[in-house]
């Protein structure tokens, strides 16, 4: 196995062989950007990175299915979307359950809000829906395109370039308001 062998040339070996080696050349190239990714997604860096581990097991077992069509990059990513999708549906499902046993003690279940807190960017990012979250996350923070932002989230490229350009300007407005003068 190369170091300059190329993403295909090491799926491949991967496909061929199961070289663990070759697939952790594959780990050590994209972890950052998988990474960066799901912590900004889920606005927590040990989820993020929690998130990115089981992405790229899925993405060992799973290496069979990579056809070549779209580039390694992106094929990883749409993995690590989508366990941020099941990850995000196991806390929603937690947190309402959570939430009902609040109830049940409590007439006050709202937790108090901290009104003096500063809005820096991974806050601002929690305030848009999942679709721009995630497209303006793909896009800017990772650098993707938008026809690989679409790729990876599945969707078509005139609604991820509604999606990026709704989210940032939501980003805006919001840090424009509240970023001190």
């Amino acid at each position: 196995m190369s170091v300059s062998a190329s993403d295909q040339e090491l799926v491949a070996l991967v496909i061929a062989t199961k070289d663990r080696n070759a697939f952790g050349e594959l780990v050590r190239r994209h972890q950052g950007l998988v990474r960066s990714m799901l912590t900004r997604m889920c606005g927590n860096a040990a989820l993020g990175d929690d998130l990115a581990q089981d992405a790229f097991i899925r993405a060992f077992t799973k290496i069979g299915s990579f056809t070549g069509k779209g580039t390694f990059k992106s094929w990883l990513c749409s993995i690590a979307y989508r366990e941020f999708l099941m990850a995000r549906r196991k806390r929603e499902a937690a947190d309402k359950a959570l939430d009902r046993l609040m109830r049940e003690q409590t007439e006050d279940s709202a937790p108090p809000r901290d009104a003096g807190s500063i809005v820096d960017l991974d806050r601002a990012l929690k305030t848009l829906n999942e679709e721009e979250r995630s497209a303006v996350v793909l896009c800017y923070a990772c650098g993707f395109s938008h026809a690989e932002a679409a790729e990876t989230l599945n969707a078509p490229l005139g609604t991820v370039k509604s999606w990026v350009n709704r989210g940032r300007d939501k980003l805006k407005e919001r840090l424009g308001q509240d970023v001190p003068a």
